[in-house]
């Protein structure tokens, strides 16, 4: 059996995260983004995958499904002092994803965060193309792909760079979203990198019709409002 290292990071002072409710302005509004930092349950540090608006119109968000629980809170790791922008909605442990609501009152939502832009989602990328990553720990980098190496029909083994604190950060081709991390082989940055595919992913959120069903990521820099011509 595989041994695979989860990579949610943990806060040794919880603490000193301020978490005290409030109403910003739009001026003010934390921006997430793909590849954005969150702490969830003012205890463990993951990666946003992306941030976008299902079917219903609700502003929602993915990260790696054991970064938390359902009900669990999530704050932006560099803006703290927000609060609480959303919560985890549903999880699903088979395939390692996690469903986030935001309240879209309190999050601008972006399609790009540093050198990485997803404007769509896509098919899982194959051996030999390269892919990159944004994580909250070891920022941007590339790798190439080896594939579905056990063929589960789920997963995509990359040799990108991850760290604990990486799980969720979006794996892109080009600025196509493909897949997130969710753990490594061995050693990190050495051992190969696994993660879920956006396609198992996006199918199993619109056979269960819950949140999350129907995504399309964020389009620009919204305020948490669908774009025109959205449900």
């Amino acid at each position: 059996m595989r041994s695979l290292a989860p990579l949610c990071g943990s806060l040794a002072a919880a603490a000193a995260l301020a978490l005290a409710p409030g109403t910003a302005t739009a001026a003010e509004l934390p921006i997430l983004g793909g590849g954005s930092g969150i702490v969830i349950a003012n205890t463990t540090e993951c990666t946003l995958t992306t941030i976008g608006h299902d079917a219903a119109g609700r502003l929602v968000g993915l990260t790696a499904g054991h970064c938390g629980e359902p009900g669990q809170s999530v704050v932006s790791e560099t803006d703290p002092n927000a609060g609480v922008l959303g919560r985890i909605a549903t999880s699903n442990r088979d395939l390692d994803y996690a469903v986030i609501e935001f309240d879209p009152r309190r999050v601008a939502a972006s399609d790009r965060v540093g050198s990485v832009s997803i404007t769509g989602v896509g098919a899982p990328a194959q051996f030999p193309a390269t892919v990159c990553k944004k994580g909250r720990t070891t920022g941007t980098n590339c790798g190439i792909v080896w594939g579905d190496v056990f063929a589960r029909g789920t997963e995509t083994w990359t040799q990108i760079c991850v760290l604990p604190g990486d799980s969720g950060a979006p794996v892109v081709a080009g600025s196509t979203l493909v897949g997130m991390v969710n753990a490594y082989l061995a050693v990190g940055c050495f051992g190969p990198e696994v993660g879920t595919t956006w396609a198992a992913i996006q199918a199993d959120l619109d056979a269960n019709q819950g949140i999350g069903a129907g995504f399309r990521p964020a389009q620009g820099a919204t305020h948490g409002v669908p774009p025109a011509g959205g449900s």
